[in-house]
């Protein structure tokens, strides 16, 4: 059983910041090209890097020993410390100002701007929203805001009623969540949560069927795939929430339909059932 959780407490947090900075690297590139299935290709100084290369940078490094049983750093520091032992990213939105490119040292300034508390399906919920800007010597390139949730343990979701039949997508394109290219995501954004890539942790210890797809890398996917089907031109306004788990080891979908405002997107399993939803506007 987790601690009670005392929101008043884990709210004295919200204002709170930090700074911090790292260089896009041209191997950098490389590997986020070829995990998120594009043309690998020589990048050179001032190339564009992918939309959400900014996920890949100024990760926080922790020694071993401050490392709790999942693989994340021990609560407190900078995010409140949420006495409940899941943690998953639950959604976000993210405006493109400008690319990064080859060659820019970049700063990412963060802030904790909410904390929240509702009570779900599976017991507590905690969430704690996340403002980023990043910015360039050329300028603010990107600015974000992320929703982490926090759960107990309390075994899998229930199984809900029937899903609705799955929308139909104008635009598709299919990939396997093979558990390589959840290990290439895991080392590039230097995540050690074990949900990703311990299945004996995933399963034994959180009761998940299987090692679980990155939410930032579902988001990644879908905002390429969007930026592709506009010319290569990254949406102004990307919104989006995770809907459940993908799992490895089966085929998962990237689809897209326009809408007067622009598009919607959603990565789908292979039952065609969202697993994330997001919209976009040009």
């Amino acid at each position: 059983m987790t601690e009670k959780l005392d929101l008043d407490h884990l709210r004295q947090w919200i204002g709170r910041d930090t700074e911090a900075s790292d260089i896009v690297t041209a191997q950098l590139v490389k590997g986020l090209r070829a995990t998120l299935f594009q043309d690998i290709g020589e990048p050179k100084t001032g190339d564009a890097a992918p939309w959400t290369t900014h996920w890949c940078l100024a990760q926080p490094v922790f020694p071993m020993s401050q490392l709790g049983p999942d693989g994340h750093p021990t609560r407190g520091g900078f995010l409140p410390p949420v006495p409940l032992p899941r943690r998953m990213w639950a959604g976000g939105e993210i405006e493109f100002i400008e690319p990064l490119r080859v060659g820019d040292e970049s700063t990412r300034t963060s802030r904790i701007s909410d904390v929240t508390m509702k009570t779900g399906s599976t017991g507590v919920l905690c969430f704690v929203s996340v403002e980023h800007t990043i910015t360039t010597p050329r300028g603010t390139a990107i600015r974000e805001r992320q929703d982490i949730v926090y759960r107990d343990m309390g075994g899998a979701a229930p199984i809900a009623k029937a899903p609705p039949p799955p929308p139909v997508a104008k635009h598709r394109e299919s990939h396997v969540s093979d558990p390589v290219l959840l290990f290439r995501y895991s080392a590039l954004t230097f995540n050690g949560h074990r949900i990703h890539y311990d299945r004996d942790y995933v399963t034994k210890v959180e009761g998940y069927p299987g090692l679980i797809f990155h939410g930032p890398l579902q988001a990644a996917l879908i905002v390429e795939f969007a930026a592709k089907l506009h010319g290569d031109s990254a949406p102004k306004k990307f919104s989006y929430r995770g809907v459940q788990p993908l799992f490895e080891g089966s085929e998962f979908s990237i689809n897209a339909n326009e809408t007067h405002a622009g598009m919607e997107l959603w990565i789908a399993n292979a039952e065609g059932q969202p697993t994330m939803k997001g919209t976009a506007t040009w």
